[in-house]
């Protein structure tokens, strides 16, 4: 019982001393993502309460962080620059309720099957809009409705930020996003041991924050409410009706797609980086619907669960869920306590913050990794990459899934013909290696047409995983058109329609042999 106790308290040490190292990781980001979503600072916040005290307390990931995350930044700014943002909350509340049914009809592993070279190509296609748009926030100037525009745009921006026009403070702002940035690099790479657990975005927003207070610099400031009831909207029945609009609807499944698989990827990796209890994935698929749903009555931003502070949270040791839970209460705390203290902070120092996180999801890795398995996964990447860029977040996604499907068409259509021949007898053996489907009907009955009507042909199953339908036929076809003419063919055909029962399944009965 002692041990027990002692164990406990020691849980409970680590899990306070996490949940306020989280605390400090997430605080610059759940303002600096709901600035690049186009939303006030404070939506930002009330999400990852949200996702630390609500679904912290009833995930089926434990240790997994939730809140705004970047993934969904681009496609947030989109839904508020068309739709207005009183339509943030009711689409939210719809894509929550299709996580939650989701997670309760057992949904959980269809969201992970998402191939690499989509989720990798969706990363980087966020990170590319995600640093145009901010590049320009950094300079406290407005983004571009369009990704391409920002992003053709960054030379004017550049020459902004050091060439004041009429009088402007660009160039001020330049300077606190560069100094921002700056200093997470340097933070990164030259920090001291015993700081180790001090996130780096924390380092650089303190000291942007007080280089810009103690000079009084005329930039932007974040403007986050004094009573953050303020900052709740509430739905109305109106803005609820327009939910049956096909767009909204195609926004909201949107959402709960790539929240959902931002989500449970994420939760995998978790996974990986602790030996305690693993993901109930159909219950934080629920969980992640749920806070969504709340988030949504809020007129908050998204959620997900979050790899950069799920990781921080196992580094610094928490053991339970509780270390996610008290980060929420700690960001609700600062909030009501001290609303003023968030107010000094420099909206351009926040961009530096997304404009470094953006670069950062534009791996190279990523490719190297994709590399390896050939040019069509590379091709699925820059696909859904350009697609990204050049239309939207889904409709890139759609993409990269379309090849993808292509690519599983082709592969599992496969099929190598061996035909060899006998001088001396009037025999073939004809190999098969791989799926006979009605893709490659045409040519396998190319080659049973070629063959004399009085050779007996062996067909060889050995390395045949599926056999569909219309070759199955053929083969029939042609063995009663064969013993017409004196010909025949060999084959064990309680295998062969094996085969087309039970694909891809090996019989340890011995190659059919003359």
């Amino acid at each position: 019982m002692t041990t027990f106790k002692i164990r406990s308290q020691k849980f409970i040490t680590n899990d306070l001393l996490a949940s306020f190292v989280v605390f400090l990781v997430a605080l610059p980001l759940c303002m600096g993502i709901a600035i690049a979503s186009g939303v006030p600072p404070a939506l930002g916040l009330l999400t990852g309460m949200v996702g630390g005290i609500i679904v912290g307390t009833v995930s089926g990931s434990p240790l997994q962080v939730s809140g705004p995350a970047a993934g969904l930044a681009v496609i947030v700014a989109q839904l508020v620059q068309e739709y207005g943002i009183e339509m943030l909350g009711p689409v939210l509340m719809l894509a929550g309720l299709i996580q939650l049914l989701a997670g309760i009809f057992k949904l959980g592993q269809f969201f992970r099957a998402m191939s690499p070279a989509v989720i990798y190509g969706m990363l980087a296609g966020i990170g590319v809009l995600i640093f145009s748009s901010q590049f320009h926030v950094m300079v406290d100037d407005k983004p571009y409705t369009h990704g391409f525009e920002n992003l053709l745009s960054i030379p004017k921006a550049i020459y902004k930020g050091i060439f004041p026009i009429d009088g402007s403070t660009h160039h001020i702002a330049a300077l606190i996003g560069v100094t921002t940035i700056i200093t997470l690099i340097l933070w990164e790479k030259f920090k001291p041991k015993r700081l180790n657990l001090l996130p780096g975005a924390l380092i650089a927003v303190v000291l942007a924050t007080a280089i810009a207070s103690a000079m009084k610099l005329p930039i932007q400031y974040v403007d986050v409410p004094a009573n953050l009831a303020d900052a709740i909207r509430l739905p109305v029945p109106a803005d609820l009706s327009r939910l049956l609009q096909a767009p909204l609807l195609t926004e909201a499944i949107a959402i709960a797609f790539i929240a959902s698989a931002e989500s449970l990827l994420s939760a995998v990796a978790v996974d990986r980086l602790h030996q305690g209890p693993k993901t109930d994935f159909d219950r934080e698929l629920a969980a992640q619907g749920l806070g969504n749903m709340i988030c949504g009555v809020l007129g908050a931003l998204p959620m997900t669960g979050v790899i950069v502070r799920s990781s921080v949270n196992v580094e610094a040791e928490g053991k339970t869920r509780l270390s996610t839970i008290l980060h929420g209460v700690w960001l609700l705390a600062l909030v009501v306590a001290a609303p003023n203290i968030l107010k000094l902070v420099p909206t351009a120092s926040l961009a530096a913050i997304l404009v470094y996180t953006g670069y950062k999801l534009v791996s190279v890795e990523n490719i190297r990794k994709l590399k390896k398995y050939g040019r069509f996964p590379l091709a699925i990447y820059f696909a859904t990459l350009l697609g990204i860029i050049a239309t939207d977040l889904l409709t890139g996604v759609l993409i990269g899934i379309f090849l993808s499907v292509v690519k599983l068409i082709y592969k599992i259509s496969r099929l190598n013909i061996s035909l060899v021949k006998h001088e001396k007898r009037q025999r073939m053996d004809l190999y098969l290696d791989g799926a006979a489907t009605f893709v490659r009907l045409p040519e396998l009955a190319t080659i049973l047409e070629q063959i004399p009507r009085e050779t007996d042909l062996h067909l060889h199953l050995d390395k045949l995983a599926y056999i569909d339908h219309s070759c199955l036929d053929l083969f029939s076809t042609w063995a009663s058109q064969q013993e017409e003419t004196g010909g025949s063919l060999v084959v064990e055909w309680e295998r062969l329609v094996e085969r087309y029962h039970k694909p891809l399944m090996s019989s340890g009965r011995p190659p059919v042999t003359a």
